[in-house]
């Protein structure tokens, strides 16, 4: 079990359920959801993003024990949502500026900073490839330490949220991709569970593209087994605790998902889940907010509540991995 400070611990109760388990709500896209507005461009898409992140906070926290946000469009949204909602705050740039695709943190930003906004928690997003150069690398390692040094000295959460790549397949959701995510993610959960980089939760892709597993696809790259191993692997090479990111796949497909990282006998302590959840709304809300609230309320309430139905039957407490003194 590793030893986080009592503040921390009490930020990590803050951001979750009765159960011990973090059932969040992520909606800190900002280019993602640029590209969902098309047409819409300055001043108008700023403002729409930013209601539609106030209306998805006022009216889906009360079913969730937390949300992401982000400081460039979501910093109404953290007075919206509901009094017993945790908070967490994104602190990097959205995506990446080149091929190496280096971690950026926002500008006149800092933890304490973030902390001084209430948050409970701090999120990073880290693009890495473990089969990049070792100068590329290295300069991510060192920029993860930084982040978990600061985390440290302020007593905040650090939730590292790791999606992987690789520079020679340009399509992630290629089969040719499939075949090495697995190492891909495995490389980078083993780099990132060391002490040095003070990780208290891992934000994790799952292992595997569920669209080319046995029984999922008759286009398979792995066996029902195969990807049943990788999920365990997946919960063996850390003692911390995960969470799994949703990754802009249906509500549906993210639910069975979460259903077979449990038979394969994975450890997972909670979600943070965005687009599975909110997406659909985007385009009734453009075309008429009232209707779009109405889908929130209705739509968008019902996949975050069939959501939690699985996440009980599911998740374990992230108590079982981190304490205090």
């Amino acid at each position: 079990m590793k030893i986080i400070s009592e503040q921390k611990f009490k930020r990590l109760e803050n951001l979750s359920n009765k159960d011990g388990v973090i059932a969040a709500l992520a909606i800190d896209q900002r280019g993602a959801f640029e590209k969902m507005m098309p047409g819409i461009e300055g001043e108008e898409r700023t403002s729409k993003i930013k209601e539609y992140k106030n209306l998805i906070s006022e009216h889906l926290t009360p079913y969730a024990s937390s949300i992401l946000l982000d400081p460039v469009y979501g910093l109404d949204a953290i007075n919206k949502r509901d009094k017993d909602a945790g908070l967490l705050m994104a602190y990097e740039i959205t995506g990446y500026r080149d091929d190496y695709r280096l971690l950026d943190l926002t500008e006149n930003l800092s933890v304490k900073r973030i902390k001084e906004m209430g948050a409970d928690a701090v999120k990073i997003l880290l693009y890495y490839d473990a089969d990049d150069t070792e100068e590329n690398n290295d300069k991510k390692r060192a920029s993860i330490e930084r982040v978990g040094s600061e985390c440290l000295a302020e007593d905040m959460p650090f939730f590292l949220e790791i999606l992987t790549y690789d520079n020679k397949i340009k399509d992630q959701k290629s089969k040719e991709f499939a075949k090495v995510k697995p190492h891909k993610v495995l490389s980078a959960i083993k780099e990132f569970s060391k002490e040095q980089y003070n990780v208290d939760v891992l934000k994790l892709e799952v292992p595997v593209n569920m669209n080319y597993v046995e029984g999922f696809s008759d286009d398979y790259v792995y066996t029902r087994e195969e990807a049943l191993k990788h999920f365990k692997d997946q919960s063996d090479n850390t003692n911390l605790p995960i969470l799994y990111l949703s990754a802009g796949v249906s509500a549906e497909l993210f639910q069975d998902t979460l259903r077979f990282a449990n038979e394969a006998g994975t450890e997972f302590h909670g979600v943070l889940c965005g687009r599975a959840t909110w997406a659909g709304g985007v385009d009734v809300f453009l075309e008429n907010k009232e209707d779009g609230i109405e889908w929130i309320k209705t739509t968008g309430k019902d996949n975050i509540e069939s959501l939690n139905k699985v996440i009980n039957e599911t998740c374990k407490s992230w108590k079982e991995k981190l304490g205090t003194n």
